[in-house]
């Protein structure tokens, strides 16, 4: 894929009109911005590295105030510079750059809809992860890092990438979960940072492997955790690296 500048409806290459904001209705300066991009192609170039997307599959975005920044379309993570700094409102209209937005911006839209709490998103093609969608409508619970998804992680049904459709089944798929499958597709996690949407996208992905690992094995099925050990781990998992 080539890269892509972004037009206007009258034709103009976008711009950025003004000022994002930081908090809930605070403004932020330029610097906020900037080290959140940095942050986020840090991060996307991060998937590459731990082989989570291959190319510029996969996607990555971070919300500052009422803007969100996401990786644009088409272009290699390794080239992204400060000044390819994309990032649109949250009805999706372009306020930041002129390069285009990766063209999963729905799934990424609604996420930042659904949960006024999300703070960064991360959409990759792991492979493992990717394989199990086609296998089971759920990832069984086969590790105690479930809870720390909310839940056995279920599997969005398949719509073609970029839809509306696609967005919708990854909201459903998301209930009372922050990741899940999207079938022959990939995964979908978020956070209140880009460290812990990453942390989750990653621990999804060594779940899936470890539940292929256990299921290939002849005349076995593997062992699964109860809800009430879910319950449980969940409750530990709430107060783990927090200082006594």
């Amino acid at each position: 894929m080539t890269n892509q500048r972004a037009t206007g409806a009258d034709g103009t290459e976008g711009t950025d009109p003004g000022p994002a904001r930081g908090g809930a209705g605070e403004p932020a300066g330029e610097g906020a911005r900037e080290s959140a991009w940095a942050e986020l192609v840090a991060t996307a170039r991060r998937t590459v590295a731990d082989g989570l997307v291959v190319g510029t599959s996969g996607n990555v975005s971070v919300r500052v105030g009422d803007t969100v920044l996401v990786t644009p379309s088409g272009v290699p993570y390794d080239r992204l510079t400060p000044a390819d700094a994309t990032g649109v409102d949250l009805d999706g209209r372009q306020v930041l750059g002129t390069l285009v937005p990766t063209s999963e911006l729905p799934m990424h839209l609604a996420v930042y809809r659904a949960d006024p709490g999300a703070r960064a998103v991360v959409h990759t093609h792991a492979v493992h992860a990717t394989a199990v969608s086609l296998l089971v409508p759920e990832l069984p619970p086969v590790h105690y890092m479930t809870a720390a998804l909310g839940g056995p992680v279920r599997v969005a049904p398949y719509a073609a990438y970029g839809t509306d459709e696609l967005a919708r089944g990854m909201l459903d798929a998301l209930a009372g979960r922050t990741g899940c499958l999207l079938r022959n597709h990939g995964t979908l996690t978020y956070g209140t940072s880009l460290d812990q949407a990453y942390d989750r996208t990653a621990q999804l992905e060594w779940m899936c492997r470890l539940w292929l690992t256990a299921a290939s094995v002849p005349g076995h099925s593997p062992s699964l955790l109860t809800p009430a050990q879910l319950a449980e781990a969940a409750e530990r998992l709430r107060g783990y690296g927090r200082r006594s």
